[in-house]
């Protein structure tokens, strides 16, 4: 399992990544209410999922705690493409391994590039070319 970390909810700020119903997403708006006369501030979560780019709507009090992933970000060489799926080599460790190259890339990728890629949650994504 990969690393998460606790963050306070009032802390976050758009940009940030975050764990919502198990999906690692990247928060785009953050709206925070008052404190009512008994309660806590409330902060509704706009997110999209990094893989896959679903929309997540949370509300949760402000002195809730969220995960947030610890995303590892390395680099590997196309070692050959087949269809929308490249098999890569990393950089460092020389694993093998294959990628699904998401639809902005298609077509840029080639057989000898370098790509980064984002170890997020136990799931491999590449992200963008070197």
């Amino acid at each position: 399992m990969s690393e998460l970390k606790q963050v306070q909810v009032t802390g976050l700020k758009p940009g940030r990544y975050v764990v919502i119903d198990g999906i690692a997403c990247k928060i785009n708006k953050i709206d925070t209410s008052k404190p009512g006369k008994h309660g806590h501030a409330k902060c509704r979560i706009e997110a999209v999922g990094l893989i896959r780019g679903e929309k997540k709507v949370v509300v949760l009090p402000g002195h809730d705690k969220l995960d947030s992933p610890v995303i590892e970000k390395k680099s590997a060489q196309v070692l050959s493409i087949s269809e929308n799926t490249a098999s890569v080599m990393d950089e460092e460790t020389f694993e093998t391994f294959d990628l699904e190259i998401p639809d902005e890339l298609q077509g840029k990728v080639q057989e000898g590039t370098k790509v980064l890629y984002w170890i997020v949650l136990d799931e491999r994504v590449m992200m963008e070319l070197k």
